[in-house]
């Protein structure tokens, strides 16, 4: 009974702390550091590094998307030095993520968790995230829509994890599991960018806000 309390207690710990991380808003921070817009005023209103980048400034927008990967590959590195336990590592993954899409910092309306998501694969695996940041990077390079690419990288990333297991690292069902549930709920969190995409009207990669 100890050992499952002691367990449960570790797996509680890395899930809040995996939420909190996942909750600082470095949209929002990095905006107000460089005296820009609040991000949730305007293009699409979600606190994240694509749309700061509409602004126009490439600087700021750099700084969030490393800011937010960061915090994703903190929270599952934490998880993965002070447990190394499957179950430990999945839980921190998903909590991250959900902290940055539901953050208690700005009323649990967040972003879309892309940048997180790619910092959460490179803790998990290092070479995982390269592979689904390269489909990232192949895909908004034709299409120049940063939507698009998030897509079909959220689509690629437990597909990769599955595939290439037992080759690169071994299969964890915890972990599959959870980079499902991070990949689903991404695409879910860009279903209105999915109809814009097939009605033709998404924006495209660097486009200011108002144009």
């Amino acid at each position: 009974m100890q050992s499952i309390d002691s367990g449960f207690t570790v797996l509680a710990v890395f899930a809040v702390l995996g939420y909190l991380l996942g909750s600082v808003p470095f949209a929002v921070v990095t905006s107000r550091l460089m005296g820009l817009a609040d991000p949730r005023t305007y293009g699409s209103g979600n606190p994240g590094a694509t749309n700061v980048l509409r602004t126009g400034n490439k600087k700021a927008a750099i700084l969030t998307l490393l800011g937010d990967a960061a915090k994703g590959w903190l929270a599952v590195w934490l998880a993965n030095r002070f447990s190394g336990q499957a179950d430990v590592i999945a839980i921190t993954a998903l909590a991250v993520f959900l902290g940055h899409l539901f953050p208690i910092f700005l009323g649990f309306k967040g972003g879309k968790g892309v940048a997180t998501a790619l910092g959460v694969l490179l803790a998990v695996e290092p070479m995982l995230g390269i592979a689904t940041l390269l489909s990232w990077l192949i895909i908004a390079f034709f299409f120049r829509m940063s939507s698009l690419a998030a897509i079909a990288s959220a689509l690629f990333a437990p597909f990769y994890y599955f595939i290439l297991s037992g080759v690169l690292w071994p299969l964890s069902a915890q972990i599959l599991t959870s980079l499902t549930l991070i990949s689903l709920t991404l695409i879910w969190r860009h279903r209105a960018n999915i109809g814009r995409i097939l009605n033709g009207t998404e924006p495209k990669i660097g486009k200011k806000s108002g144009q």
